[in-house]
């Protein structure tokens, strides 16, 4: 079955806390459009990444304590990201579940794996050459991750096998993790209506 014969897959979430307000929408069958206002530029763009080389439609809004500084915002947006994403995938049924890519920025490259199994789990090997990309603490790019994963119910493995700059490296993780999520994400028209487990359900 074509993304286009299927119901669509969308997922909608409001996350208020006395640190976070968020609202994210997402569209897994789209076509690359955002619109972002995190408060951190660099998030914004690299979510943007997500979106266009995941083809997927986000609609990512956030009122984070920023004055404290950018963990809450950074942290509850990949939350509120993956319940949107457990809520879009659904039963699972038809889902290709597996994705992997590399990406490559000049030196940097980069490799992401996803698993739609079920299981929540993280691996993150990034060793970041800066401690801060613009308005970005690059030890929040996992707290990002790790949220997605809990909530998304994913395993996810990150690595980057190499860069020198930290821009490049975060550029290249996030555009891999959108190529990894659109594979993971397609529906196979040969299992439609199958969950993909031998358990038969994920």
């Amino acid at each position: 079955m074509s993304p286009s014969a299927a119901a669509p897959r969308t997922g909608r979430v409001e996350r208020n806390t006395s640190e976070t307000r968020i609202a994210v929408a997402v569209t897994l069958d789209g076509s690359g459009r955002a619109s972002l206002a995190t408060g951190i530029g660099f998030l914004d763009h690299m979510l943007d990444q997500i979106a266009r080389h995941g083809m997927m439609d986000l609609d990512i809004q956030v009122q984070g304590d920023l004055h404290i500084d950018g963990h809450h915002t950074v942290e509850d947006t990949g939350i509120a990201l993956g319940q949107a994403f457990a809520q879009a995938v659904g039963d699972k049924k038809g889902l290709t579940r597996y994705g992997h890519a590399y990406v490559p920025l000049d030196e940097a490259l980069s490799r992401v794996v996803v698993d739609f199994s079920g299981r929540p789990g993280l691996h993150f090997h990034v060793p970041f050459t800066a401690g801060m990309i613009g308005q970005l603490d690059t030890q929040l790019v996992f707290e990002f991750f790790q949220g997605f994963v809990n909530h998304a119910g994913v395993t996810l493995h990150i690595d980057n096998l190499k860069g020198i700059n930290a821009h490049h490296q975060c550029e290249t993780v996030f555009k891999a993790f959108g190529r990894a999520l659109r594979m993971a994400l397609t529906l196979d028209p040969a299992s439609a209506g199958v969950v993909p487990s031998t358990k038969g359900c994920l």
